[in-house]
């Protein structure tokens, strides 16, 4: 009887041991899944503030083109005004020296 309840002890501490080697893999390898989670969450947050600061970065860049080529076509409007002025002056120069 000894031997059969040894025999019968050794096999269940077998079975827990091997059990609770199992049970260690399967969270071994949900903490690994878990981890490599975390890591693509962070990658995606990384890459949403590098997008965000890409974009402000652009808007301003844009903004700035903006504002070059209205100060350009402006200064352009105001030169052919004077250009227009300019014209017209000599115009009446002419016939007023055609008149004398």
């Amino acid at each position: 009887m000894k031997i059969n309840t040894l025999t019968a002890i050794a096999f269940t501490s077998l079975l827990v041991v091997s059990c609770d080697q199992q049970k260690a893999a399967i969270d071994s390898k949900a903490d690994a899944k878990k981890e490599a989670i975390d890591d693509r969450k962070d990658q995606v947050k990384d890459a949403t503030s590098e997008a965000k600061e890409r974009t402000t970065a652009d808007a301003a860049i844009n903004k700035a083109n903006i504002d070059a080529a209205s100060a350009s076509t402006q200064a352009e409007l105001d030169a052919a005004k004077k250009r227009v002025d300019a014209e017209a002056a000599a115009e009446k120069a002419r016939v007023d020296a055609l008149k004398k």
